[in-house]
């Protein structure tokens, strides 16, 4: 596991500010900076890349380690209440092959069973989840092949050539060096005896006409990342003399060599072709992404650009038994931060990693999906249903906004459940704009709402909830939009749904929308000059809306 201890976080909050209802002002031309010096786009330069363990199995399923591997505490024992080494529990219905546990049956009454990523079917599944999802490439993590584990990771390298091949996805090896005693030698001699191997397959990801290679943990400040800068730079420049593009997964303070990075390390760090620096447990939150945004992410990406440098920062959806994720609006803030930025590429901090809790792979979505009485945080934990791929999706949606495939916004684009349009918009989070060119605010519920913003921030943003019946709510900063009865100004201050946060969202044949409330008048926008209304009898111009403009 890549967690790492909060080093000097009393300094790093330091740099925290409090969540601002305004985006940062910077803004950048065409979405991105000048990257005189970038890599053409290639397998990594320009993709989605996630982060893939494939360390879980399970006794008897056939594997060389033959015990539950970080399913649990005590990998001889099956995995139980007294026995467990996850923080989240995966949904394990798309597998045709999993293995009882000791833990209660799941809330809907199935038996609480477990997947094996030694599994060839496994395997498939997720490799065919990233194509569904057009997620471009897994970068497997290996680390220390010389013990116990060793035999296990080398078959599941090969399975997930496989898979790789027979889904069109890219792959490549992400050394981990963790403590790795004798890594220095043992690492040069995997790859020219074992893993070099794999770069003949056209599934192998390519960049700039070179195998890419990852090195996670250099320069990382603590007892398990030992090694001098002249031994990692050793390393590094073996790897390109063997001809590949190697890239750097560093520190987070890298740059600055302090906090999580040795000191005199620079050296070290400008030798990689590209920088993905770590950022699970750094941030917990969208303010806290936009801190690092300016005072970190954007002077990391104007050195790597005045240094001909690729950079691939981290996105990460979140510790969902930390309860981080805001039901997607905490990675998509990451996203458009990240893209804004310049980024060269996007890692995605990661796939299956069940056991720190920030997997996108398909998770339980409620308590019927858990084992009774467990603890387990499930996808719904704030109030809001999610699909158990909801995070998969996410991820193709934030892949198509780097790629340029939809425009850069900082607005979600995914619902939280498949299938939501602008006809059936529940799960998406959405800015309502009048036809004066004005936003609608929910004046963060402490006065009638307004359409009058001329920018999107915290207080203009809504997301559409189901509220039954075909009909919708708007929530924003866990309270809901209310049409007062039209008695009133609209106010968005109830803490739940009844009858009077119930609107019918209705497509206008111009493509603006209508809000109609439960005494079947509009909301209205009054033109920006008082504050809102439903006491409209009929939907004209200032009762039409166009989203997410």
């Amino acid at each position: 596991m890549k967690t790492m201890p909060m080093l000097l976080w009393a300094a790093m909050l330091l740099l925290c500010f409090g969540c601002n209802k305004r985006e940062s002002s910077i803004t950048l031309k065409n979405n991105k900076l000048a990257v005189a010096n970038a890599s053409p786009a290639g397998d990594v330069v320009g993709k989605i890349v996630v982060g893939y363990q494939g360390w879980f199995a399970c006794t008897g399923d056939g594997s060389p380690i033959n015990a539950w591997w970080h399913y649990t505490q005590d990998w001889s024992k099956i995995p139980a209440a007294t026995n467990n080494g996850i923080k989240s529990w995966p949904d394990v219905r798309d597998y045709t092959t999993t293995f009882q546990t000791g833990w209660p049956a799941l809330g809907n009454g199935t038996p609480a069973r477990l997947f094996s990523s030694y599994s060839d079917q496994t395997v498939n599944t997720h490799f065919r989840w990233m194509q569904e999802n057009n997620i471009d490439a897994a970068a497997l993590q290996r680390f220390n092949p010389n013990g116990q584990e060793g035999p296990t990771r080398d078959a599941i390298t090969a399975k997930v050539k496989s898979a790789a091949e027979a889904y069109g996805r890219k792959f490549y090896i992400m050394y981990d060096v963790s403590g790795w005693a004798n890594m220095q030698s043992e690492i040069k001699t995997d790859w020219l005896t074992k893993m070099s191997a794999y770069t003949s397959s056209a599934a192998y990801a390519m960049q700039n006409g070179k195998p890419v290679v990852c090195i996670w943990g250099f320069g990382f400040n603590d007892d398990n990342h030992p090694w001098s800068a002249d031994v990692c730079l050793d390393v590094i420049n073996w790897f390109k003399n063997q001809g590949c593009y190697v890239i750097g997964g560093v520190p987070t303070h890298w740059r600055e060599e302090n906090s999580d990075s040795r000191p005199a390390f620079l050296t070290a760090y400008k030798a990689f072709n590209m920088l993905s620096p770590w950022m699970v447990g750094r941030i917990g939150n969208a303010g806290e992404s936009d801190n690092f945004f300016t005072n970190v992410n954007t002077p990391d990406q104007a050195y790597c650009n005045a240094n001909g440098i690729d950079y691939q920062p981290c996105v990460l959806p979140g510790d969902l038994q930390e309860k981080q994720r805001a039901h997607g609006d905490f990675m998509w803030r990451q996203f458009y931060n990240m893209i804004r930025v310049g980024c060269q590429g996007i890692y995605i901090s990661m796939f299956d990693e069940y056991n720190e809790g920030n997997q996108i792979a398909k998770t339980a979505e409620s308590a019927a999906f858990i084992p009774a009485g467990s603890g387990f945080v499930t996808l719904d934990e704030d109030g809001v249903a999610c699909s158990a791929d909801y995070y998969l999706r996410l991820t193709g949606d934030g892949g198509r906004m780097l790629k340029g495939q939809i425009a850069l916004t900082s607005i979600r684009q995914t619902p939280t459940q498949p299938g939501g349009t602008a006809n059936n918009p529940v799960g998406m989070t959405v800015t309502l704009k009048g036809t004066n060119n004005l936003y609608v605010s929910s004046e963060n519920g402490t006065q009638p709402m307004n359409c009058n913003r001329t920018a999107v921030g915290g207080w203009e943003s809504f997301l559409v909830v189901d509220a039954g019946n075909g009909k919708i709510a708007l929530r924003n900063n866990d309270k809901y939009v209310s049409s007062e009865n039209g008695l009133q100004p609209i106010t968005c201050n109830r803490t739940a749904i009844g009858i009077w946060e119930q609107f019918d969202w209705i497509t206008n044949t111009d493509g603006t929308i209508s809000l109609k409330g439960s005494n079947g008048m509009y909301i209205s926008s009054e033109d920006g000059l008082q504050p809102m209304t439903c006491s409209s009898a009929s939907a004209g111009s200032w009762e039409s809306f166009r989203i997410n403009m």
